[in-house]
């Protein structure tokens, strides 16, 4: 039933709250036919500051996808390097791993809004979220500086939260990275390099590089960290500065454009309802995968069943894992924060060890008890039974959620990252 055309710019049966990867993937979903009856308005901030920079994102799947238009890249083949050089490069049929640039999604979703006659996007600078008698509302500032009120029967909220949960063991995955184009053939556009660990390791956590191939003279190269906190954008400077020059070997390079983020792995407990018809989704509504930081592929997971919720009359939000998955991920998570397993080794033998199609389907959270159990027979197992038990002792504490990267993060590096050796 629709709302009474007294109010046609502030009622809406959906109002999404933030138009990242998770506000986006919602809306595609609710939006998903022309003939939908559902009304749906995405609130994103106005250009400025507080929006953020352009991102990427990566997930694996088979087949083709419903904006197989807006992905940037995608590879056949993965690869990893151990701490003492070993090479392993499987080839995870019938999955590929793609890469998403947020402009180009978000450019994707806009244009199918725009064609659809009851979905809008509204640029404005949302506020506090509150129940209503009849849903939910969010008071905003246009970018015209004008304020409104929104109103909808269903709400969603994406924006990242303030403060994380309570949680036994909080790391973060935290990184800088660089596009850059080389002055020779350097790359293999065939091949991605998911973990190479041959980069100095930190004392505390772990550390890898990270590269996806655009052309054999383009990649997007990252320093990763598993760790307790952020390092500084001249430390990063330094890692990426290293691991190009001393174990890429790039020769003369120039960095064309820079990322920096920082993503949660947290064995907390997101809620996913925080009143009668407010919900959160994405990552504050739990998406990340607390053991890897993906985030993407349960993003769309979580939206269609958001969708299929809606269509059958259940205003709910869905778990997006499970929860045996959840209680690998904390045990692996606090295993990894005491040092009683090494990292590196742990990842790297169960890339040489684990049918790569099932190794990606477990840490997607789509395995079988049966296969999880194999695969967990491959870990140490005195140390995560030891984690294991002692995990439900351990007292839970709350933390600052990472803050995320805006425009205005610095960039003051980028000149001075060109290499001519």
């Amino acid at each position: 039933m629709s709302r009474p055309a007294t109010l046609p710019d502030q009622w809406s049966d959906v109002v999404i709250v933030g138009g990242g990867a998770a506000g986006l993937c919602l809306a595609l979903q609710l939006t998903a036919t022309a003939t939908t009856t559902r009304s749906v308005v995405v609130v994103e901030p106005p250009e400025g500051p507080s929006r953020p920079r352009e991102r990427t994102w990566c997930f694996w799947d088979e087949g083709s996808c419903d904006f197989e238009e807006a992905i940037s890249a995608s590879w056949s083949r993965l690869r990893v390097h151990g701490t003492d050089g070993r090479e392993i490069t499987v080839d995870p049929v019938p999955l590929r791993y793609r890469m998403l640039r947020s402009t180009q999604f978000e450019q994707f979703v806009h244009a199918r809004l725009a064609a659809h006659p009851r979905a809008r996007v509204l640029r404005a600078t949302a506020g506090a979220v509150r129940d209503t008698a009849d849903g939910a509302a969010v008071s905003c500032v246009a970018s015209d500086g004008r304020p409104l009120t929104l109103r909808a029967r269903h709400l969603f909220d994406s924006r990242p939260l303030q403060a994380l949960p309570p949680a036994r063991t909080c790391l973060l995955q935290h990184f800088r990275g660089w596009f850059v184009r080389t002055a020779a053939e350097r790359f293999d556009p065939t091949v991605a390099d998911l973990m190479d660990f041959r980069v100095p390791q930190p004392r505390h956590g772990l550390a890898f590089g990270y590269v996806l191939p655009l052309a054999s003279d383009r990649a997007l190269i990252e320093y990763t960290e598993f760790s307790r906190a952020p390092l500084t954008t001249a430390a990063y400077e330094a890692s990426l500065g290293h691991y190009c020059r001393e174990i890429l070997r790039l020769g003369a390079f120039t960095v064309e454009a820079a990322e920096q983020g920082a993503i949660p792995m947290t064995d907390a407990r997101f809620p996913r309802r925080i009143g009668p018809a407010v919900f959160r989704i994405g990552t504050a509504g739990g998406a990340t995968r607390p053991a890897t930081g993906y985030t993407f592929a349960a993003a769309q997971r979580q939206s269609r069943a958001i969708a299929d919720a809606l269509e059958a009359g259940r205003p709910l939000v869905p778990p997006p894992h499970g929860r045996r998955a959840l209680a690998m991920d904390a045990v692996l998570l606090r295993a990894l924060d005491t040092g009683r397993i090494d990292g590196p080794d742990l990842f790297t033998d169960l890339f040489s060890r684990i049918p790569t199609e099932r190794l990606l389907r477990f840490l997607d959270g789509a395995t079988t008890l049966r296969e999880e159990w194999a695969i967990g027979l491959r870990t140490p197992i005195g140390p995560m039974l030891r984690t294991a038990v002692e995990l439900p002792l351990l007292p839970c504490h709350f933390r600052p959620a990472p803050r995320p990267a805006s425009r205005s993060a610095p960039q003051s590096a980028l000149r001075s990252a060109e290499s001519s050796s």
